[in-house]
């Protein structure tokens, strides 16, 4: 299974239709991401990142909506502490 993980836009590095970059925030964690899928996007936009590669933008409201059940998920125990 693919996980895509919502992320904000904090700055374009490169606007490159083949190559674009930018500066991806993953609550609190910044990480450098391609763009090429999702050139529209703008500052401050979500966008779901997949291996590093933003696929689509998302509205703002999702975007938190999925991120609070991600912080939920990371709360609960794992599948290998559930085995022990």
């Amino acid at each position: 299974m693919c996980l895509g993980v919502p992320g904000r836009l904090v700055e374009w590095l490169d606007r490159d239709p083949l190559l674009a970059r930018a500066q991806i925030e993953f609550d609190g964690v910044r990480r450098v991401c391609h763009l090429a899928c999702v050139l529209d996007a703008e500052v401050g936009d979500y966008v779901i990142v997949h291996a590093g590669v933003a696929i689509s933008r998302i509205d703002a409201a999702a975007a938190e909506r999925l991120l609070e059940e991600l912080r939920q998920l990371g709360e609960g125990t794992t599948p290998s502490e559930e085995l022990h």
